[in-house]
């Protein structure tokens, strides 16, 4: 099964350093700096887990997941909050239904690999057919 993990972060540090810990494990990985990056890298066809953080400028990740739901770009993808923020703000209500879990910086690096292959196995469990040559 091949994993596929994209990285919205506007911190290229904090993108960098999911990279590797990814990489090593062997996991595709999309690097997105903006809500606007997520976005197209979903027109143009990528699925799978989304870590997204929520402070971003211009359009944050609570506006990036309502984009992405307007935008029919949902369907295929678990969305994980990846951010300094300990709790949800009030801009979470009403897409709380598309965030599949929260996890704040800093993090346990084994334990988000553990999470991320978890959710990629659920992905994978729904379209069994999304990996096939």
């Amino acid at each position: 099964m091949e994993t596929k993990v994209m990285i919205v972060d506007d911190n290229e540090y904090i993108r960098e350093s999911v990279e590797i810990l990814l990489q090593t494990e062997g996991i595709q990985i999309v690097s997105s700096a903006s809500g606007n990056e997520c976005l197209d890298q979903l027109e143009t066809g990528f699925r799978g887990v989304l870590l997204m953080d929520i402070m971003m400028p211009i359009m944050d990740g609570w506006d990036t997941i309502r984009q992405i739901v307007k935008r029919g770009l949902y369907e295929g993808n678990i969305i994980l909050m990846l951010t300094a923020k300990r709790e949800p703000d009030e801009k979470m209500e009403g897409i709380q239904t598309y965030v599949t879990d929260y996890v704040t910086k800093p993090f346990n690096p084994m334990e988000l690999l553990d999470m991320i292959k978890y959710y990629a196995t659920i992905l994978k469990n729904e379209n069994p057919c999304h990996d096939s040559p």
